[in-house]
């Protein structure tokens, strides 16, 4: 399965489960640590494990599973599909860590084209 194809299965997996300030970036040109990072926002700690878990479950009905998992139990849960990396962040954390303005040399990808309902926040 090509990269982006995960990367709009777990977009829009997140955007079902009302996940703010989604954004898609790739990154291969930049680094060989992924293709591309898909980040999000989530409006409580609640929400952070439930985007994780819907992420998880969406991919997992395709035969993926995460390389890695990292932060269940933060504000920022990481999980490393191999070429796609996804970052669920609690608000505070993503304004802190700023991984958007790290990244901004990457190519950001039009959510238009890649949401199935795409009203986005």
């Amino acid at each position: 399965m090509e990269p982006i194809e995960i990367v709009k299965i777990a977009a829009n997996a997140l955007n079902e489960k009302k996940a703010k300030q989604l954004t898609a970036v790739k990154i291969s040109d930049l680094t060989v640590l992924t293709d591309y990072f898909l980040i999000c926002t989530a409006t409580s700690s609640t929400n952070v494990r439930a985007l994780c878990d819907e992420v998880e479950d969406k991919l997992e009905a395709i035969g993926l599973r995460p390389h890695h998992i990292e932060g269940r139990a933060t504000g920022w849960i990481v999980l490393d599909y191999g070429e796609v990396i996804i970052h669920i962040f609690g608000a505070n954390e993503r304004e802190y860590y700023g991984l958007d303005k790290m990244w901004s040399d990457g190519t950001f990808i039009d959510m238009n084209e890649i949401l199935v309902n795409s009203e986005e926040d």
